[in-house]
């Protein structure tokens, strides 16, 4: 590897240290010279003083992800082997993640360090997505620090199409391994990455999937995007007096009932657009005391967060029609784009026009295994809003 001596130079337009790892294209002055994408740089700004180390990708709309601002550390695969050995100890050492659950995120990009990089595991497939040239460009080491944490693990890695033409790396994905058992606060579920349907298995709602369960103890539930069932078969375990679920895709429903059956609890699951589904159970009078509105992500386009949030504002207000006064409603939002007030903001517009009160009794988000720095506000995405409805 290079050495920071040897390193090409990047240079700022402005004299202001960035104040994000990220640095847009539009931001820098582009090198005389072809560097291949993912290609370790030096920053510096417009004055020639040392900014920053990290991958460069002129073919990307990031050009920079800036990696350190120490001009001793030399980003070499010893760098990325001790980044990940962090991460890990934090997850293992600090938040004792064994002790609940065998699928949570191993390495979460920024908020851990290594721009580019996402580590979920689930048993014993660790799946590793790639955002950045940078970092696929290092696969041999990430892969040898996971398996020396993970030994004999198996390994499944994939770019989603649209990244790898953004940031210019072919990916080519091994065969997906088998779907797998995991557990989590002593329930069983199915995980099958690289089937279409991500994982099958969200671990960031680990945490809320509890907190929510102990809430809705004797309450009939209604899960709506529910996705794999998690927060319905959690619900029935934990003493709900009854779950429905709602999601569009027939595929995922299946790997939910298998959820269901492996942990015998009672959900019940159906294929529909929830739109659709709830007008028809506002028609036939069904009220459910503790519903829980998890859609998958609404946008990725900056100019589209007002389109997301004038869905997110239909979703709720439709949700509240069939929730008694008292009742319970955890709404969520994935969409990284869409911030939490702007979010809060919807529901109490959603109150407002509903004529009811929401009253707000918790603000959540990812679990500790998803950490966000204090200057990359876009790693803390999930926004779950635990309400009382009156």
């Amino acid at each position: 590897m290079n050495t920071p001596a040897s390193l090409p130079v990047i240079r700022l337009k402005t004299d202001r240290t960035p104040g994000h790892p990220w640095v847009w294209s539009a931001q820098v002055h582009k090198p005389e010279g072809r560097l291949p994408p993912g290609s370790v740089v030096d920053v510096e700004d417009a004055k020639g003083r040392f900014v920053g180390r990290g991958f460069w990708n002129g073919h990307a709309r990031i050009a920079l992800r800036l990696l350190t601002t120490e001009p001793t550390e030399t980003i070499d695969a010893d760098w990325i082997t001790a980044r990940i050995d962090r991460a890990i100890a934090l997850r293992q050492e600090l938040l004792q993640l064994d002790r609940v659950s065998d699928a949570w995120r191993v390495v979460h990009s920024e908020g851990d360090g290594l721009s580019g990089l996402v580590v979920d595991r689930y048993a014993d497939i660790l799946v590793i997505e790639y955002f950045a040239a940078g970092m696929w460009r290092f696969r041999e080491a990430i892969h040898a620090a996971l398996l020396r944490h993970f030994p004999g693990a198996r390994l499944y890695w994939f770019a989603e199409n649209h990244v790898q033409k953004q940031e210019s790396f072919d990916c080519r994905s091994p065969e997906a391994p088998a779907p797998v058992e995991v557990h989590e606060h002593g329930l069983r579920f199915h995980a099958a990455p690289g089937y279409g349907h991500k994982t099958g298995f969200f671990a960031d709602q680990r945490e809320n999937r509890h907190h929510f369960a102990r809430l809705a103890k004797g309450r009939r539930v209604l899960d709506l995007c529910c996705n794999s069932g998690g927060f319905a078969v959690h619900a029935l375990a934990a003493g709900a007096q009854s779950a429905v679920g709602v999601d569009m895709d027939p595929g995922i429903l299946e790997i939910a009932r298998a959820n269901a059956a492996a942990n015998d609890v009672p959900a019940v699951f159906e294929a529909a657009d929830m739109f659709d589904w709830l007008r028809n159970a506002v028609e036939r009078g069904e009220q459910y005391d503790a519903v829980i509105l998890d859609p998958a992500k609404l946008t990725r386009d900056r100019n589209k967060v007002f389109d997301a949030l004038k869905k997110y504002f239909a979703m709720n207000r439709l949700a509240l029609d069939v929730i008694p006064p008292g009742g319970l409603l955890l709404t969520c939002s994935c969409t990284g784009l869409v911030s939490e007030g702007d979010f809060l903001e919807m529901l109490r517009r959603v109150a407002l026009n509903a004529g009811r009160e929401i009253q707000v009794l918790h603000v959540a988000g990812a679990g500790a295994d998803h950490p966000f720095r204090s200057d990359v506000p876009e790693g803390r995405y999930l926004k779950a809003v635990f309400c009382r409805v009156m």
